[in-house]
C-alpha cells in the first residue's frame, strides 16, 4: 500500500510538472477559448430565432469549438513546440465528426429521460442520479477522442467506461480534492449539467472551472467585486490548465495499471 500511495503521488507530480511546461508553450489556447466563447455566444443568439434549425446550428458550432479545443490541447500535450495563431486556424474542423456523433448518440436517450422525468414525481431525482453516472462513466471521453482515436461513438463510450473502471481513483482524486471544501452537494450540482454532454458541451466545459474558481475565491474570502473580475480573467487559463492536466494524466494512466506503475516506481 505505501508503494501505491508513493506511485500515485509521483503520478500527480509528473502530470503537474508536464502541465506547467505545456501551459507555458500553449498559453495561446486560453486566447482561443475566449474567441470560441464569443463564437458560441453569437451562435446561441442566432439559434434563438431559427427554431429547430437553430438547435442543429448550435450543435454544429459546439462540435466545431470542442473539436478545435481538443486539437489544440492535443498539440500542447503531445508536442514540445510553442503554439501560435496558425495552430488556432488549423484546429478548426478537427474532431468535428467525432464530437458531433457522440453528442447524437447521447442526445436520444437523454431526450427520452427528460420526457420520462417530467411525468414522474421521482423523475428529477432519477434524472440527477443518471446524469451523475454519465458524468462519471463518460468523464474521459474528450481524452479518448484525441488520444485513443476510436473508430465510432460507441467505441468512445465503451473506452471511457473501461478507463474509469480501471482508473477511477487516480482519475477523480484531483477533482475530489478541489471540490472537498464545498461538500458532496456541490459535486452533484456541477455534475448534473456535465452529465448531459460527457464534457463535450463547450459552455459546460468552461462553466466547470468558472464555478470552481468562483467557489474557491468566495471560500478564501476574496471580496465579491474583485472575485468577479478574477473569475472572468482566470477562467480561460484555468480551463486550459485543467484540460492539459487531464491530457497528461490520461496519457500516464491509459494502457497502464496500478500494479504496473508500482512496479516501475520501484525499479
Amino acid at each position: 500500500m505505501p508503494g501505491v500511495i508513493e506511485t500515485t503521488i509521483q503520478l500527480y507530480r509528473d502530470a503537474l510538472s508536464a502541465t506547467g511546461r505545456s501551459l507555458v508553450r500553449g498559453w495561446i489556447i486560453a486566447v482561443a477559448v475566449v474567441i470560441f466563447v464569443g463564437l458560441m455566444l453569437v451562435a446561441s443568439a442566432l439559434s434563438a430565432f431559427l427554431g429547430i434549425l437553430g438547435g442543429f446550428l448550435l450543435g454544429a458550432v459546439n462540435a466545431l469549438m470542442i473539436g478545435a479545443t481538443l486539437s489544440l490541447v492535443e498539440q500542447a500535450v503531445k508536442t514540445s513546440r510553442y503554439l501560435g495563431v496558425q495552430d488556432i486556424k488549423a484546429s478548426f474542423g478537427q474532431y468535428f465528426w467525432e464530437v458531433i456523433s457522440v453528442g447524437f448518440v447521447l442526445w436520444v436517450p437523454i431526450m427520452v429521460l427528460d420526457k420520462a422525468a417530467a411525468g414522474n414525481p421521482y423523475g428529477p431525482l432519477l434524472a440527477a442520479a443518471i446524469f451523475l453516472l454519465l458524468f462519471i462513466l463518460l468523464n474521459p471521453a474528450p481524452e479518448v477522442i484525441y488520444q485513443v482515436r476510436p473508430g465510432s461513438p460507441l467505441d468512445v463510450i465503451r473506452l471511457s467506461y473501461e478507463f474509469v473502471i480501471e482508473n477511477w481513483i487516480e482519475w477523480f482524486l484531483p477533482l475530489a480534492v478541489v471540490v472537498a471544501p464545498f461538500g458532496f452537494s456541490f459535486f452533484l450540482d456541477i455534475s448534473k449539467p456535465m452529465g448531459r454532454g460527457a464534457l463535450l458541451d463547450f459552455f459546460q466545459m468552461v462553466i466547470l472551472p468558472f464555478t470552481l474558481l468562483e467557489a474557491w475565491l468566495t471560500y478564501l474570502g476574496v471580496p465579491s467585486a474583485a472575485s468577479s473580475t478574477l473569475v472572468l480573467v482566470l477562467t480561460p487559463l484555468v480551463t486550459v490548465a485543467m484540460l492539459i492536466f487531464r491530457g497528461h494524466l490520461f496519457a500516464a494512466l491509459h494502457g497502464s495499471s496500478r500494479r504496473k506503475r508500482a512496479f516501475l516506481g520501484r525499479s
